[in-house]
């Protein structure tokens, strides 16, 4: 089978290239077939009548139709593409760190964090970043983030200089008045599970199960203690609560007194066996599916030429590349959803007409050759410069302090 290489890439790239390129691998519950998976949730409804649910589609598989559960949506496969070039950055891998990005800090005390718009869920467009200063200087006020927002298909380079992630995995500036930027993802992918059922022979999604859940305290089922001792705890506690839970507990205690009262919001005692939670799905085959488009890359310029234009997509496709070989390698999803290969990746690259060339999936020392060659390229036809952190945010100090793992205001 044909590797991939730069010359590829580039004439991908070029006008008239191929569409798209695919991936399709075939994966499996590593406990066997007679496990069960855990798909994605998805609450359904509002306030008290939301209930989680999965997500079935009707699909072909061998030309029949199949009912599939979503195991792994496209959001979600991005996000862990992400991950894996943040965690290669922060290794300091040799190329993978030159990667342009925009870093935020948030400073509170001794208490120093940091994002980036690999791992903020807007990436370049984040309100993290909106929100920052520059030296001071609001950072939607700064010459080189206003040329951020200003950059279209037209002439890309200010994003490919700060945010390349984002042309590859898209982006939305939604807040803005007018001249919103809205970048396609270049890359998509998802994981789904063919289910029993849903045939030809018309048969239907299949009942959800339900899982049951139980939790033993070796020293009791249940708590009682005398209300002001459950404040006591509470305020012992506070810096590390969440306000909610907080003040239900003072309440309680205050309104208690010396009468007991249960500890469980502290979490003590046990729970009872129930079945409440969704159980597994059956699913055969699984396969996971990633398409990079040419198309859309082709319709980014850099203002550097036919060649140089063609060498910054083709430095784009490269990095999606670089990423997917990285997050395919691990296959981390959720608990009871442990899943390993069925077979090695099947890559193929539409040649238009109906035909298409079978490719050799690379893996991440192939990709990161590739991706080195690719920049080699760029920087040759197009002047394009990697160097790491290419704008530094200060985060608004009262975002940091007001940020609670829960939403209060939702009970």
């Amino acid at each position: 089978m044909t590797t991939i290489d730069l010359d590829l890439l580039l004439t991908a790239c070029s006008t008239g290239g191929p569409s798209c390129l695919s991936s399709t691998t075939r994966l499996r519950p590593a406990g066997g077939l007679h496990t069960a998976v855990a798909p994605a949730k998805y609450l359904q409804g509002k306030g008290s009548d939301a209930k989680s649910v999965y997500v079935y589609e009707r699909r072909f598989l061998g030309g029949e139709p199949r009912h599939t559960v979503l195991i792994d949506s496209k959001q979600s496969q991005l996000n862990r593409l992400e991950a894996q070039l943040e965690q290669a950055r922060v290794d300091g891998h040799s190329l993978l760190s030159r990667i342009p990005h925009v870093q935020v800090t948030y400073r509170d005390g001794q208490d120093v964090r940091g994002f980036t718009d690999l791992t903020l869920p807007h990436r370049v467009f984040d309100a993290h970043i909106r929100a920052g200063t520059v030296d001071g200087v609001p950072t939607t006020q700064t010459p080189t983030y206003r040329a951020v927002r200003d950059a279209g298909p037209a002439n890309a380079r200010a994003l490919l200089n700060v945010s390349p992630v984002t042309l590859v995995l898209g982006g939305w500036d939604a807040s803005r008045k007018s001249r919103q930027a809205r970048w396609r993802s270049a890359l998509v992918g998802e994981i789904v599970g063919f289910v029993p059922g849903g045939g030809a022979g018309g048969h239907g999604v299949p009942a959800e199960g339900r899982r049951g859940g139980a939790r033993i305290d070796p020293v009791g089922m249940q708590m009682r203690v005398p209300g002001t001792a459950l404040a006591q705890m509470a305020e012992a506690q506070r810096d590390e609560l969440s306000t909610k839970t907080y003040n239900k507990m003072v309440e309680q205690g205050r309104k208690a007194q010396d009468a007991p009262v249960t500890a469980a919001e502290l979490g003590f005692g046990g729970i009872p066996p129930a079945l409440s939670a969704l159980g597994g799905v059956a699913c055969d085959p699984i396969l996971r599916t990633h398409v990079l488009s040419f198309a859309a890359l082709r319709q980014m310029r850099f203002g550097a030429g036919p060649n140089g234009d063609a060498a910054c997509r083709a430095l784009l496709a490269a990095l999606a590349l670089d990423g997917l070989a990285r997050s395919d390698a691990e296959l981390y999803l959720r608990a009871n959803c442990d899943l390993v290969e069925d077979g090695a990746a099947t890559m193929t690259l539409d040649q238009r007409g109906g035909e298409a060339l079978v490719l050799t999936a690379p893996d991440i020392a192939a990709a990161d050759a590739l991706l080195e060659a690719a920049l080699r390229e760029a920087e040759q036809q197009a002047g394009v410069t990697w160097s790491g952190v290419a704008l530094s945010v200060t985060g608004h100090p009262d975002v940091v302090r007001g940020a609670v793992a829960e939403d209060d205001e939702a009970s």
